[in-house]
């Protein structure tokens, strides 16, 4: 597909470093949070290492943000596009998990209301996310082609095209591609309420 991973490398290490000195953390600190090394934390940083999607999903929770919207904010709006309007799929770029292959694009801008974001989850593919990337976000996934098999703490959803499944309470949740054909799937979210 389009434009892979270089650009947003970068993005995505000054977003994380951006959100741990917002909150004036140490990288010892955020390490300690969210269980990342702080040695990968600061190739992260550094842009030297592109993490994977479950460093993401650590990382996020740390924050007390969805993966989907620490990449937004790590996406942005690329320079010279509008932040509402047409966005050609062209001009969007795409980020690929280095461990699993797992393809992500963000689909909305930065001002909409809602995030959502497009996800190709290669054969044979398994992503853990952490309850608290699931925290103060309501969030549906859609599946568009293929098969997921949904793993919502204990509960085990087997979705074909088509399906939806709306997420309840914060629970460590898994994204099992076990087909052999590509599944893809979009993810909506909006935040809640803080307590």
């Amino acid at each position: 597909m389009s434009n892979i991973v270089d650009p947003l490398v970068g993005q995505i290490a000054a977003r994380v470093r951006t959100e741990r000195e917002r909150r004036q953390w140490t990288l010892a600190r955020l390490a300690e949070i969210s269980g990342v090394s702080q040695a990968m934390i600061s190739r992260i940083e550094r842009g030297e290492s592109s993490p994977t999607a479950v460093v993401l999903g650590k990382l996020s929770a740390a924050f007390q943000l969805s993966v989907s919207s620490l990449m937004a904010l790590a996406e942005g709006t690329p320079s010279g596009q509008a932040e509402t309007g047409v966005r050609r799929r062209a001009d969007t770029a795409e980020w690929r998990d280095p461990a699993t292959g797992y393809r992500r694009r963000q689909i909305t801008g930065p001002r909409f209301p809602a995030e959502i974001a497009e996800v190709l989850l290669p054969p044979g593919a398994r992503v853990p996310y952490p309850a608290a990337a699931f925290a103060f976000v309501r969030q549906t996934v859609w599946v568009l082609d293929g098969h997921l098999t949904f793993h919502e703490g204990d509960t085990v959803h087997a979705l074909g095209a088509g399906d939806t499944i709306e997420l309840g309470e914060p629970v460590p949740c898994t994204f099992v591609n076990d087909s052999n054909s590509e599944c893809r799937y979009a993810v909506v979210l909006v935040r809640g309420e803080r307590p």
